[in-house]
């Protein structure tokens, strides 16, 4: 989809939020967007990269407007559709961020689904150089610029643990030892993916996350999380 300039009735239905909501955040500069002729305008890319890099500053209210926006069924379980026990890794052996992203590429590969490995590495680092992914509380979701429809078979998500934790420029200071790697085809299912980690992380996930002895459990407390928040939807 071409990254066109979209009116702020276009932007809101897109963000699921009240189009007098994003003309205040607009008009406080917080929204990246240019008057043209009296009229707000927003790029859907700059859009992209904005929701990117301020997902977790965003209230929950906000986070779930975009979640359920982005989602094509109120019951969409997308963590359950991208997530894979062959994709976890509660013992990943990285001491810095440039090995943590090798590693979590290394892991997708474990699926048999990459097809560009060197493509996705550089995709995630140029992404880092921006402003890192990591979030408070000891997690990041490393994901690329823009979505990857042909480095890998299917879009998918990587889960891993790095016990002792490592520097990854959290905005808290704190070390970061939980990451998700999201590996999206298209614009909808990333920025889905990214609201709906957002969501997922808010809870005691992280905690039970770091308790879990191996991939098996991790994926099975993920997926149940992901079920109870989409039971209280309903």
């Amino acid at each position: 989809m071409p990254y066109r300039n979209m009116s702020l009735a276009e932007i809101a239905k897109h963000l699921g939020m009240d189009a007098r909501e994003v003309k205040r955040l607009a008009d406080r500069g917080i929204l990246p967007g240019r008057l043209i002729g009296g009229e707000w305008r927003f790029n859907r890319f700059q859009m992209l990269e904005w929701l990117q890099s301020e997902m977790h500053t965003l209230d929950q209210r906000h986070i779930k407007n975009i979640d359920r926006a982005m989602s094509e069924t109120d019951d969409e379980a997308v963590i359950t559709n991208l997530l894979a026990t062959e994709a976890i890794d509660m013992n990943l052996p990285a001491r810095s961020r440039p090995s943590v992203l090798r590693e979590l590429v290394s892991l997708a590969e474990r699926t048999g689904m990459v097809y560009d490995r060197a493509e996705i590495v550089e995709a995630l680092q140029q992404r880092e150089t921006l402003a890192s992914t990591a979030l408070p509380g000891g997690i990041a979701f490393p994901h690329p610029r823009r979505p990857l429809p042909y480095a890998t078979a299917e879009p998918m998500l990587c889960l891993a643990r790095v016990p002792a934790g490592i520097p990854y420029g959290a905005p808290d200071g704190w070390l970061t030892d939980l990451f998700v790697l999201v590996c999206c085809h298209d614009e909808r299912q990333h920025l889905l993916a990214l609201a709906r980690l957002a969501l997922l992380f808010n809870s005691d996930l992280p905690d039970a996350l770091r308790e879990a002895e191996d991939a098996e459990e991790a994926l099975e407390i993920v997926l149940d999380t992901e079920r109870q928040m989409l039971r209280k939807r309903s």
